[in-house]
């Protein structure tokens, strides 16, 4: 197996693993618990609580925990626009956003909020001067992504971060594919939320958090009782928790590593030697992610391409449409023929990938390539 597809989803780190284990096996005590066991899961959550605010630049208080990334920007999302409903009901994104954004806001429509979908340029990149424009006078909430996780598109949140707090309006990040890979500061960045996803950086599935600038008030979606400080109900999850922490621990020490950006560069290299003008990149040349490729290859649909490989697995856009047969939403909003759109694969590389595996898949591709589509 050969796994090129780390922004669907990482392998839990062993490092991680090693940290969640005492907690499932021996230290199971409820946090709410006075007792020996209950304090020492909640002492575990509070240290996990700093660890994933330190990766952030945020304080320990300011780190809500929830079931992953898409609660925290349905908690981030729905949460700010009806707790200000009486002050507006206009919302500002992009067309290049996660579900876990766009379908919180299309649910907010149905209850008489208005959306402005500001478009982005062939590369997928926002104007600033387009969510500036779109401002109005009810505006409550602008909502971008970090990072496009299809084509790894680094946006310019720290303009747009600044128009929202010049208007003084809330402004939503979702940083679930950059964390971890990119510099990520709540404070250069302006953002008053800030979603996150445990399974991107190596920590386990089901486990999220939403950083919440102190002084900013969301209304509550899981109602019981007093857990995160009233901002979400029931038990904490004490095990995915520690997890969670461990990986932002690992992620701050691996920033900044110049090996990432040089696999995804070797396999482009590659692709584009045996490949020729038959290949051709999605996304910014430079300001992507560094792990993420996103390439189109022409005459080939990008599902057949992939099933002609051996044991490679990456991605014919974002995981949770892999089994759409049409275009990528994101690539059309980019302006990207339907041709080109149906041809593309995301490879995204990660910690564990080698420059033989690499290699390998370069061979490959020239190798189907030869073929008859």
């Amino acid at each position: 197996m050969i796994y090129l597809d780390y922004n669907a989803t990482t392998p839990i780190d062993p490092a991680v693993a090693d940290a969640m284990r005492p907690f499932i096996e021996e230290k199971f005590g409820n946090p709410s618990s006075g007792h020996a066991l209950g304090r020492a899961a909640r002492e575990a959550v509070e240290a996990a609580r700093v660890s994933v605010g330190s990766l952030i630049g945020a304080s320990a208080d300011e780190i809500v925990f929830t079931s992953g990334g898409t609660e925290a920007s349905n908690m981030a999302i729905k949460g700010a626009a009806r707790l200000r409903r009486g002050r507006g009901r206009h919302i500002i994104t992009t067309a290049v956003e996660h579900p876990a954004t766009t379908e919180p806001i299309r649910w907010l429509e149905g209850e008489g909020f208005a959306k402005t979908m500001v478009g982005v340029d062939g590369m997928g990149m926002v104007d600033p001067d387009d969510i500036r424009g779109a401002l109005r006078p009810d505006t409550v909430l602008i909502s971008v992504m970090h990072a496009q996780n299809e084509v790894g598109t680094i946006e310019p949140i720290i303009e747009i971060g600044r128009i929202a707090r010049e208007a003084g309006v809330l402004f939503h990040v979702d940083a679930a594919q950059s964390l971890g890979k990119i510099p990520t500061d709540v404070e250069v960045m302006h953002a008053d939320l800030l979603s996150i996803a445990g399974h991107k950086l190596y920590g386990p599935k089901g486990i999220g958090a939403l950083y919440v600038r102190s002084g900013v008030e969301i209304e509550a979606l899981v109602h019981g009782a007093a857990q995160e400080k009233g901002r979400r109900g029931g038990t904490e999850n004490v095990i995915m928790a520690v997890g969670l922490g461990r990986a932002a621990e690992l992620a701050a020490e691996h920033l900044g590593d110049t090996r990432t950006p040089g696999l995804r560069d070797r396999l482009w290299e590659g692709l584009r030697r045996v490949a020729g003008d038959r290949v051709v990149l999605n996304g910014h040349p430079t300001k992507r992610l560094p792990n993420t490729l996103n390439v189109s290859f022409s005459g080939w649909v990008g599902g057949s391409l992939l099933a002609k490989l051996d044991g490679v697995y990456a991605s014919t856009g974002a995981a949770c449409h892999s089994g759409d047969a049409k275009p990528s939403a994101v690539l059309t909003a980019m302006g990207i023929s339907r041709e080109r759109a149906i041809g593309a694969v995301r490879f995204s590389v990660g910690r564990p990938t080698t420059e033989g595996e690499i290699d390998r898949v370069v061979c490959q591709v020239g190798t189907v390539l030869q073929s008859p589509v």
